[in-house]
């Protein structure tokens, strides 16, 4: 074992939090349903229904996989009158979700 490396290696590794909420993100995102949400989001914003439709479950399934994807920072809402529009949080979202399917693509 060259001790150097190992030393160099272990003082870039970040805290335990990080590293647990990195797979949190990639656990949430290992689901197809969860991974077809996401994705129907990348360019527009959706209701439960329209999400529904899209993925192909009951709004019921769709909603609880959004409280997963919300508590994670992944998607936000935003209510219009007494509907709820779902998007991604953010462009890094975008850029994961990209770089993910870009890697399945040339795999």
């Amino acid at each position: 074992m060259d001790q150097a490396k190992v030393a160099r290696a272990k003082g870039k590794l970040l805290g335990d939090e990080a590293y647990a909420s990195l797979a949190e993100i990639f656990s949430a995102l290992g689901d197809s349903n969860r991974a077809k949400i996401v994705y129907s989001l990348l360019e527009q914003e959706l209701c439960v229904c329209d999400i529904a439709g899209v993925v192909g479950i009951s709004e019921s399934s769709v909603s609880q996989h959004l409280r997963i994807l919300r508590t994670l920072r992944l998607v936000r809402q935003r209510k219009d009158g007494r509907m709820m529009y779902y998007s991604l949080n953010d462009e890094h979202v975008n850029r994961l979700l990209g770089v993910c399917l870009e890697h399945v693509r040339h795999g």
